[in-house]
């Protein structure tokens, strides 16, 4: 019994599990992947197509960077969030803060992002935060 639980992870591991899959895919370039763990409505804000395109043409050819080295902190269990002013609320959505550090033609900078996290279907999607 206790190898099962062991086994198990938390919901706010898992949830940190996703956003280091999603930067993991984005640092190799593979924003198709990256795309594929984004919740139906970051889906519904973009294209799989126009994301592709749009995130390699800033990463690589605005910043002149091939790839990026990023830190993910510790998850912060939200009771319920909202992606747009409007949209519909989200219960036990877990908020993480990441720091991508990139080195181009530009210099070295950072840039610090808080990711959102929650279950849609039994998998753990992506959001982004788009309140104004």
């Amino acid at each position: 019994m206790f190898a099962f639980f062991s086994l198990v992870r938390s919901p706010s591991e898992q949830a940190k599990n996703t956003v280091a899959s999603f930067y993991d895919y984005e640092q190799e370039g593979d924003f198709a992947q990256s795309w594929d763990l984004f919740h139906s409505d970051m889906k519904n804000k973009f294209t799989k197509g126009h994301y592709i395109q749009d995130r390699a043409h800033v990463f690589m050819n605005h910043f002149d960077v091939s790839t990026f080295s990023y830190e993910i902190g510790e998850p912060e269990k939200l009771k319920e969030w909202q992606m747009e002013k409007n949209s519909t609320p989200l219960e036990e959505v877990y908020q993480v803060n990441v720091i991508q550090t990139f080195k181009g033609k530009y210099g070295n900078f950072d840039i610090s992002q808080d990711v959102f996290a929650v279950k849609e279907d039994d998998e753990w999607t992506i959001l982004w935060d788009y309140k104004k």
